[in-house]
């Protein structure tokens, strides 16, 4: 099963914090984010990587290119021991990753970038996220809830990560504070970590639109979207701030995300 990482946004409220190097290469523990997520996804046994190029791709693709052991790394980057075509190369032999790089547009919406996916994927079901959040997702159960319920789309539901203090209120009364809990726990947002079948591409229309609008409303108004509920760590990384809580936890030794030696 192939996973496709969407790594094209420009991601504003990051870049307007460091403007020289694009989110999905912020470091976490010397490492992109983005090789965080390769990593946790093969801990499960994905290894095929899709991932949407857009603002400074060739950033991004040319990282990879960099740590690769072959210099004609162009489009396809593969640890299967040897070169292939179209520019493959082999990337590590300890990690038999392949990474498929496909530039889908500077400014273009999420659902025109997974429309523009489709011809990179197989016939059958794939895995989607963003290149800007970790969590500890036990990806197995979420693959079993998704085949279980036979719908077009699972999403993983997550608790918000809470920003500032929780109060509980009666009426105009406040019956309780809690100084930023870990995560408000009466709230479920979409935390990504989708799988989808290829029946979605039915709810993406041709002009430019955001997946996270008409595709998903659509999927949700004719019952086709599912949630999974993940009770567990979750982080997305829009900010700097964000960038250092996720960094503290690498250098902690206790990042929840991390189920490789």
């Amino acid at each position: 099963m192939k996973v496709a990482i969407l790594a094209g946004g420009k991601g504003v409220r990051y870049s307007c914090n460091n403007e020289k190097v694009p989110k999905p290469l912020a470091p976490i523990g010397g490492r992109p984010i983005l090789w965080h997520l390769f990593k946790y996804y093969q801990s499960f046994g994905f290894h095929d990587f899709v991932i949407a190029l857009g603002h400074r791709g060739h950033q991004i693709r040319q990282h990879f290119r960099a740590r690769s052991r072959s210099p004609v790394a162009v489009g396809h980057l593969r640890s299967n021991g040897s070169n292939g075509s179209n520019g493959s190369a082999v990337w590590n032999n300890r990690e038999p990753l392949q990474l498929d790089f496909v530039d889908t547009g500077i400014n273009t919406p999420t659902a025109a970038r997974v429309r523009r996916l489709r011809d990179h994927l197989d016939d059958g079901p794939f895995m989607m996220t963003w290149s800007d959040g970790l969590a500890d997702i036990d990806l197995d159960r979420l693959l079993d809830f998704h085949r279980s319920h036979g719908k077009l789309a699972t999403v993983t539901a997550v608790h918000p990560p809470a920003r500032f203090g929780e109060l509980t209120i009666d009426g105009d009364c406040v019956t309780a504070f809690h100084e930023k809990p870990k995560h408000l726990k009466k709230e479920w947002i979409n935390g990504a970590f989708f799988v989808l079948e290829p029946g979605i591409f039915d709810y993406i229309p041709d002009r430019d639109v955001a997946w996270e609008r008409e595709p998903m409303e659509n999927l949700a108004r004719d019952g086709q979207l599912m949630a999974y509920r993940h009770s567990g760590f979750w982080q997305c990384m829009d900010t700097v701030t964000e960038q250092k809580l996720l960094e503290d936890f690498w250098q902690s030794g206790n990042a929840p995300w991390k189920r490789w030696n």
